[in-house]
């Protein structure tokens, strides 16, 4: 009966040291768990503050593209508005002679395409210019020997641009196409 017990009680030991190493080794992966989601949270408000940061940053520089075009807009707004006031005058000036009038209007006309010049905008097709299909529109053709073959006869309608950026075709009719 002695060996019995003894034998029970050896058997009882290793029983509950297994059981003690297995809560050990619970303890040990719940805390290897909660390393790995503390570092998925760390990650996952990582990746929200990112993308809050870009979100903030997309409505900022949309902000600020729409007051670049507002602000750019009141400028030229700003530089027409004298020759507006120019053409006031003249319309209201009922006394003035016709060559004070032609006098008056090329002066506005003057002093609006010095606006435009400052702007960067330049004008195109000129009478005797090349004809190029890319910034002019032929609307009529002639057959004229004193021109060249594909040249501008006359000018309808003036093209403009603004640096590379064909703003209006310059409307045209060609000679000997």
């Amino acid at each position: 009966m002695k060996k019995e017990k003894k034998e029970t009680a050896k058997t009882e030991k290793p029983v509950e040291e297994t059981k003690a190493a297995e809560v050990k080794e619970e303890i040990k992966e719940e805390s290897a768990e909660e390393k790995l989601q503390k570092a998925l949270d760390e990650k996952n408000d990582q990746f929200l503050r990112l993308y809050a940061e870009y979100d903030n940053f997309r409505k900022r520089s949309q902000k600020e593209k729409q007051d670049i075009y507002s602000s750019s807009k009141a400028d030229v707004i700003k530089e027409i508005l004298p020759v507006l006031d120019n053409f006031e005058r003249a319309a209201s000036n009922k006394e003035a002679s016709p060559e004070d009038y032609q006098k008056g209007i090329e002066m506005i006309f003057n002093q609006f395409v010095q606006i435009l010049s400052k702007q960067g905008v330049e004008s195109f097709g000129e009478k005797g210019d090349a004809f190029d299909p890319n910034i002019h529109n032929a609307v009529m053709t002639v057959e004229d020997d004193s021109l060249g073959e594909n040249v501008i006869a006359e000018v309808f309608t003036k093209g403009y641009k603004l640096g590379d950026k064909i703003i209006r075709d310059a409307v045209v009719k060609v000679a000997n196409s």
